[in-house]
């Protein structure tokens, strides 16, 4: 898991109830979106088309398609985390880069191994209006083109569960400042490996790496 940032104890409590105070949280039927409700949870299941087109390319642990970073239309192997989960306790309400988690009509946080998806990636889901952005990783998911989404509760996360979705990258984010945040943080297994995975990817980097 990711280490842990300096903050006091009674800065977390409060985020325990809802982990996300004072970032638009949504209510749990569903969002608001220009004088319409619309459930939360409704997205349209990838094209059969791309399922096709993913059939040959290379697989991960989850059996899911490998793609290359040209590839900005690709079925991802979806799960869902939240704040109050025990591994996650001591985060509170912070992602991997130190600021809140997000989880609002507009954006919202997601996880990811950052050698595939770098931080800051902003995507979206078929058939979903938020736009996420990758601010966050799991040890869980080194190795892997899963994305773990962010959930305000444990009920919405539940709901979601796991689900393989159609995204569009919107934009890359920063290999560099993926290897930033990450060479500091060497002494965690998955912190190393994706570390070492960009750096292959991106020998250029190996300096900023090594700083």
């Amino acid at each position: 898991m990711r280490i842990p940032y300096l903050f006091a104890l009674a800065a977390v409590i409060p985020f325990f109830a809802s982990c996300g105070s004072g970032l638009n949280i949504l209510a749990k039927s569903g969002i608001y979106l220009g004088g319409k409700s619309t459930q939360d949870f409704k997205f349209t299941p990838p094209s059969s088309a791309l399922i096709a087109a993913a059939a040959n390319k290379p697989k991960d642990k989850h059996s899911m398609p490998v793609y290359s970073f040209s590839e900005r239309h690709r079925v991802v192997r979806t799960t869902a985390y939240t704040c109050t989960e025990k591994d996650h306790i001591k985060y509170g309400a912070k992602n991997a880069t130190g600021t809140a988690l997000r989880y609002s009509d507009r954006v919202r946080s997601a996880a990811a191994d950052w050698s595939f998806y770098p931080v800051n990636t902003v995507f979206r889901v078929k058939g979903m209006n938020q736009l996420y952005v990758i601010d966050d990783y799991g040890s869980a998911l080194t190795g892997t083109g899963t994305v773990d989404i962010y959930k305000p509760t444990r009920e919405i996360m539940n709901k979601w569960g796991c689900r393989n979705v159609e995204i569009s990258v919107v934009q890359w984010g920063s290999f560099k400042r993926s290897v930033e945040i990450l060479r500091s943080r060497t002494k965690f297994a998955h912190c190393r490996r994706m570390l070492a995975n960009i750096t292959r990817q991106r020998p250029d980097l190996s300096k900023v790496a090594a700083r």
